[in-house]
């Protein structure tokens, strides 16, 4: 695995052959594997979010108890907190038949189908304690899920091909979120909410068959993590394995400290800089949509028109936008489309300051939702690839969910901003705001190309 002299960081802009080559990255057998897994992580996740709250407000639950429902979240932003336990402990008598990443997986989705159907037949009147403790249930089940996912993602193909496999994950989940929204609306308006939790539990078959399919990749380990390992014993005063102390520090030192003090060292005085761009990167798009569904509604567009064009046009391009990150990071690396992602997420959040000063019509709203979308879409390939290049492969749970964690909480709480920056200023203001909010992440890639040259 090359590096880049004096960094310490993985040289991640080579490029791939032709335009061809590139194009044909979509006809590998695990690229196309990760459409399924894609759509297997995203199943749960509108399950015990915005599904689940439109299923408790239609029975008459009150809207304080469903917000409570509503920290069920949390378990997606702590799960770097048991990532070590999935990237060092192996699960009794699966790992051995099916490896580390696929028996995590197969648990992981027995949990959420389990948790779905129990979910299903619990009367939310009368046992929404049981309700609460199924959704914590399939949460806690579709994080690990995302952890071994992620792992085997970035394990299973060289890194040419990481956009590829986002881009297809992208194709994944998002129509898992379609069925899971959507889907389960219908089901729910032609029987009851019991049958479209018990179709969704069905479903999560689809991602364990593909687990069963698909093969382990390898998990190789070079010389230097096993040295480092064993310099992080000694310094944890771990001379021998002969106690259960001994050797229950000896796992804490290998799978807690060792991942973290691993990405330090290989990349050096760069690593806040790494940091700080996996934190910004996702600023703006996020900080953004907080406030796109009510912008959309204040414009005077209908529920009908937001969702046939955000929703249904918008999840075409989102595919699109993908695809194409995918090709480019195949054909130029990775670094030069993380920058474009970057420059055109900015630059289409100034799209809806147009939007927001003119007449809105629907011509208009596809636009700027076509321009949005695909740039977003480019911009998640090169992200989740350039994240993926970052990790050690002895560390890949670990230090992936990390990332992804890191990746959201900044911009999850300034999010939290946006009405008080509509409110005070409106709404012209607020996009030009959030592309001014991307100029972070634009630098920083700069700065990152600089060093990588």
């Amino acid at each position: 695995m090359r590096r880049t002299p004096g960094t310490g960081l993985r040289c991640v802009n080579d490029a791939a052959g032709s335009w061809k080559d590139a194009l044909f990255i979509y006809t590998r057998g695990r690229v196309i594997a990760m459409v399924f897994l894609g759509f297997s992580a995203g199943l749960p996740f509108l399950l015990v979010f915005s599904t689940l709250s439109a299923w408790l407000r239609d029975i008459d639950i009150a809207r304080t108890t469903i917000g409570y429902f509503s920290w069920v979240g949390i378990t997606y932003s702590i799960k770097v907190l048991w990532a070590p336990v999935i990237d060092h402990l192996p699960f009794p008598l699966l790992t051995a038949w099916l490896g580390k990443r696929r028996s995590w997986m197969l648990v992981a989705q027995f949990t959420i189908g389990f948790g779905l159907a129990g979910m299903a037949v619990t009367d939310p009147h009368s046992q929404l304690t049981q309700l609460a403790l199924f959704a914590l249930l399939v949460a806690f089940g579709s994080a690990t899920q995302d952890i071994a996912v992620d792992a085997w993602r970035i394990e299973a193909v060289d890194r040419q091909l990481q956009g590829a496999m986002a881009a297809t994950y992208v194709l994944g989940y998002r129509l898992a979120l379609l069925t899971a929204g959507a889907g389960a609306f219908y089901i729910a308006a032609a029987s009851s909410w019991a049958a479209s939790y018990l179709v969704m539990a069905s479903l999560t078959g689809i991602g364990i068959l593909t687990t069963l399919v698909i093969s382990e990749p390898l998990h190789a380990r070079d010389a230097q993590t096993t040295a480092l390992e064993a310099r992080m014993e000694q310094a944890m005063g771990v001379r021998e394995r002969r106690s259960a102390r001994a050797r229950l520090l000896a796992w804490f030192s290998d799978a807690v400290i060792s991942p973290f003090v691993d990405f330090f060292q290989r990349n050096g005085g760069l690593a806040v800089l790494v940091l700080l761009l996996v934190g910004a990167y996702k600023i703006s798009d996020i900080t953004m949509g907080v406030m796109a569904n009510p912008f959309y509604l204040d414009l005077g567009f209908s529920k009908t028109e937001i969702a046939s064009i955000t929703k249904i046009f918008g999840f075409f391009m989102t595919i699109a936008g993908a695809g194409l990150g995918g090709v480019l990071v195949a054909r130029f690396g990775i670094l030069r489309p993380l920058l474009a992602g970057a420059i055109l997420v900015a630059s289409t959040n100034l799209l809806f300051v147009w939007l927001s000063l003119g007449d809105p019509n629907l011509v208009s709203l596809a636009m700027v939702i076509s321009a949005d979308n695909l740039s977003g879409g480019l911009a998640s390939s090169a992200f989740i690839a350039w994240l993926s290049s970052l990790v050690n492969q002895s560390y890949t749970a670990t230090q992936y969910a990390l990332f992804s964690s890191l990746m959201t909480l900044p911009a999850k709480f300034i999010g939290g901003f946006s009405g008080i920056v509509v409110d005070s200023s409106g709404y012209p203001s607020f996009f030009l705001y959030t592309g001014l909010l991307g100029l972070p992440a634009i630098l920083l890639v700069w700065l990152l190309m600089r060093q990588q040259r």
